[in-house]
């Protein structure tokens, strides 16, 4: 995105600033001083009021522009204050520096937040079970719907604004590499971390040390899920919690009558009841401060981070995923995916 397309001197005049709305088919123009501090923010009904109450178009856009416009910096950031922003129907917002000047335009209708997190795909794995199709490409690649397993959810990321990705690679991953390049063709910034042996699910962040915010996404590569990352995020941060877990209800009906006894006696009877249980799904939000204590280069798994800290009096939660979640491990899981991707918008 080019800001300057979006950004307009504060003595233009109504007609180049309609002139440029027209141009570049942009909804808000945001109006900047001498300095590039942005002072205000301009609409084609900005300019539309100020003409119905005598304005010219020869005018300054400053005399018509809002001044108490809507922003984000470094100190109203929080997931729930874009939320709003979204919810009072506020499309471009800038996200600006300590002195006022834009750093980045956020776009809220393709945007769904903007989590201060760092995230981590985990993409080592061989891919036993999808052989032979993972006997030259790396499973994270295989292809679904027109694109690679693991760029839908690098996409998502993306738009939650998660910049900073860390993608663990092995098997294969060269292809990888070449693949997602260092991401500066997609606005963020794509790293790597190279397994020289299996860590289990979660060993290799332990060798990650460029993280820069206090919580971390981990994330499975070969899962094809809409997970409302905003939602386990605030979920994350309300519940004070070190680990959050994403997971997956599981139901199971009991085909007949159960009762409830006390003893040898029936207290009660519940007709066909049915049970809901909640499975790992593959996806965390740890507090940055617990992944440092990991010891580097050693095999760890998600569930035993999980046991350690819940033996440790930690605060380990979890986070029901309502949409939907394919894990990608199999022939079938693979088909499946193929087939719901038909019907899916992205």
């Amino acid at each position: 995105m080019n800001i300057e397309n979006y950004l307009i001197r504060q003595n233009a005049t109504l007609m180049d600033a309609l002139k440029k709305l027209n141009l570049t088919q942009s909804f808000t123009l945001f109006v900047v001083d001498e300095s590039s501090k942005v002072i205000g923010a301009l609409t084609d009904g900005d300019i539309r009021r100020g003409l119905i109450t005598g304005s010219s178009m020869n005018d300054n856009v400053y005399s018509v522009c809002l001044k108490s416009f809507r922003y984000i910096d470094d100190s109203n950031n929080a997931p729930k204050y874009i939320r709003t922003l979204k919810e009072l129907g506020i499309r471009m917002v800038p996200y600006l520096s300590a002195e006022g000047k834009i750093i980045k335009l956020i776009d809220l209708q393709k945007n769904h937040g903007l989590l201060p997190v760092d995230a981590v795909v985990m993409a080592g794995g061989r891919g036993e079970r999808l052989r032979p199709l993972t006997d030259a490409m790396p499973k994270p690649l295989l292809p679904l719907g027109g694109k690679p397993i693991v760029e839908y959810n690098i996409d998502r990321m993306q738009s939650y604004g998660i910049e900073n990705i860390t993608i663990s690679v092995r098997y294969l991953g060269e292809q990888i590499k070449e693949y997602f390049g260092d991401g500066s063709d997609r606005g963020v910034d794509i790293r790597y971390v190279d397994e020289s042996r299996p860590l289990g699910t979660l060993g290799a962040v332990s060798t990650i040390h460029h993280f820069t915010n206090d919580a971390v996404l981990v994330m499975n590569s070969d899962l094809f899920t809409n997970i409302d990352l905003e939602e386990f995020y605030i979920h994350f941060c309300e519940s004070n919690a070190d680990m959050a877990v994403a997971s997956i209800p599981y139901n199971i009906t009991v085909p007949y009558a159960v009762m409830q006894t006390s003893g040898e006696l029936i207290r009660s009877f519940e007709e066909k009841p049915t049970f809901t249980y909640y499975s790992n799904g593959g996806i965390y939000l740890i507090k940055r401060r617990i992944l440092e204590e990991l010891e580097e280069n050693e095999h760890c798994d998600a569930t035993d981070l999980m046991q350690k800290l819940i033996a440790g009096g930690k605060r380990v939660t979890y986070f029901p995923i309502v949409g939907y979640w394919i894990d990608i491990g199999k022939p079938e899981d693979y088909k499946k995916a193929q087939e719901f991707i038909k019907y899916v918008k992205q």
